[in-house]
Parts: structure tokens; C-alpha cells; sequence
């Protein structure tokens, strides 16, 4: 059998694009991830999403799932390790191998006349145990998505790009006080970003310094920090606060897609025109 679409991702774009497809009866057929959902289920509590005025990020995803099946979408909860872009009908499949069987496929390759590329991004942290255990407790990766949950509060901010910038440009609009903490003497940001920033009374900039360790036992209470500049021996610091948001940068999760499909210098997937990518038949979302 061959499948008319499949869909490579499980989070809001995927199952948006799945909605459609099953309406029109083109029965998509979704590999989900493992564990499915995006970065949507790393939010804790959503509210700029149209129609609710604050929902969990893992139930708002699980709505969109169940009424993604309510028409006809089948939804497989693991990941897609293989792929063929190079003739039609497109392989897509996961080796049993590499993916264990989870009651979903596991099994022999698929083909589709179609194929969705809907992975996503992952934000890139900074790969601390404490930092994981307080995800959604006080560390995010999106001040747009949890900046109202800190009114009032002291929150800091990790990185030196214009992500990182604009994030806490963003937090000032809530919080009482921004960190921006970078480990570098000098930003990689925009000149007009950077303007804005120093400009701000709400926020301090400590350069060339690390941060070694959020603490916190059920939500962030401070962080600790190392200066790490040239010539500096600076013992590590504690600074309280209730907030961090890491903003080192995103990965596209695009790793699987590499020659096979045309991609920009930062690994994102490139659109031309009305054909979606440089594959006729493959498209992209999100």
C-alpha cells in the first residue's frame, strides 16, 4: 500500500497540516516522534493560543491529536530513522533495529506519493541535571511562551545573540529584574538590539561568566555563577532569583533530511516556491 502523505513530526504544525489532510481525505498517516509533541509539551501553562485562555502545553497537544484522529488521522508515537527522496514513490520508514516496536509500525518501510517535514527545532541547553529537573519550574527556552508567569520577579537570561536580547527585552515588559548573562566581553547581537538593551534600567549585564548550576528542589530559586574572562579570578557567585531562560540558540531537527532535500547554511529546510521544497512532492511546515 502506498500512503498518500505522511507526515514526519508530532507537534502543532504536523497535526495542523494532519487536520487538513484528513478533512480533504487523504487519510495522513503521522509519525509522531518518540516522545511525541515538540517543545510545546516542555511549556508548562499556554495562554496565547486562540480559544483558550490558559491551558497546559501537553493537553493543548493532546487536543490536537485526538482531533486530528476524530477525521480519519492515523498517528504513530516513534521516530523516523530512514527515508528516500530520490524517486517516487518516497520511502519512509524506521529500522526495527535502531527504533523498537512500540505497537505503532517498527516494521518494513513505508511509501507515500507525499511526504510533510514538520520536525521542528530543538532549543540548545546547557546540558545541566539541574537545568533539566527544573524545566517548567522556573527555566524556560521562550519568554514569549512563560514571560507573564514572572511579574514582579528577578529572572535571568542566557546567551549573547539576538535571540538572547530579544528575549530579555521581552521579560521587562513582567519582570522587576533582567540578567543577561553572557560568556563572552561583548554581544553577537545586532548593533540596534544591543542599543536597546543598554538603554534598559531594568537590565544588568554581567559579562564573561557561566553559569555553573540552577538551584532550586521544586522551582529555581538562583543560579550560581563563574566568571570565566581572561585575567579574572573571580570565585563563583550566587545571585537569587526565580527565572531563567536559556537562550543559546535552536537546532533545526533536520539532521535526517541532509542531501536529500535542499537546506540554508543553518540547517533549515529551504522553500521554493509553490513546489515547498527542492524535492516536487516534499513539502515543509512549522
Amino acid at each position: 500500500m502506498i500512503e498518500n502523505v505522511i507526515i514526519i513530526g508530532g507537534g502543532p504544525a504536523g497535526l495542523s497540516a494532519a487536520i487538513y489532510l484528513a478533512r480533504a481525505n487523504l487519510k495522513p498517516l503521522v509519525f509522531a516522534g518518540s516522545p511525541p509533541g515538540g517543545q510545546l509539551t516542555l511549556t508548562s501553562e499556554v495562554e496565547n493560543y486562540p480559544g483558550f485562555e490558559s491551558i497546559l502545553g501537553s493537553e493543548l497537544i493532546e487536543k490536537m491529536r485526538n482531533q486530528a484522529k476524530k477525521f480519519g488521522t492515523r498517528i504513530i508515537d516513534e521516530n523516523i530513522t530512514e527515508i528516500n527522496f530520490t524517486k517516487k514513490p518516497f520511502i519512509v520508514g524506521n529500522d526495527p533495529r535502531v527504533v523498537p516496536k512500540t505497537g505503532g509500525h517498527g516494521g518494513p518501510p513505508l511509501q507515500a506519493n507525499s511526504v510533510i517535514i514538520a520536525t521542528g527545532a530543538k532549543a540548545l541547553w546547557l546540558n545541566l541535571p539541574s537545568e533539566t529537573r527544573l524545566r517548567g519550574k522556573g527555566v524556560s527556552a521562550c519568554a514569549t511562551c512563560d514571560g507573564f508567569f514572572f511579574r514582579e520577579k528577578t529572572v535571568a537570561v542566557i546567551g549573547g545573540g539576538d535571540t538572547a536580547l530579544e528575549e530579555a527585552l521581552t521579560l521587562t515588559k513582567f519582570a522587576n529584574k533582567v540578567y543577561i548573562i553572557h560568556r563572552r566581553d561583548s554581544f553577537r547581537a545586532s548593533k540596534i538590539m544591543q542599543e536597546k538593551i543598554l538603554k534598559n534600567k531594568k537590565i544588568e549585564i554581567i559579562w564573561d561568566t557561566t553559569v555553573e548550576e540552577i538551584m532550586g528542589e521544586k522551582r529555581v530559586e538562583g543560579i550560581r555563577i563563574k566568571n570565566v574572562g581572561v585575567g579574572r579570578d573571580r570565585p563563583e557567585q550566587e545571585i537569587k532569583l526565580e527565572g531563567v531562560f536559556v537562550a543559546i540558540g535552536h537546532k533545526p531537527d533536520t539532521d535526517l533530511f541532509k542531501v536529500q532535500v535542499e537546506m540554508d547554511e543553518k540547517g533549515y529546510v529551504k522553500i521554493l516556491g509553490r513546489r515547498g521544497t527542492s524535492v516536487p512532492g516534499v513539502f515543509v511546515a512549522g
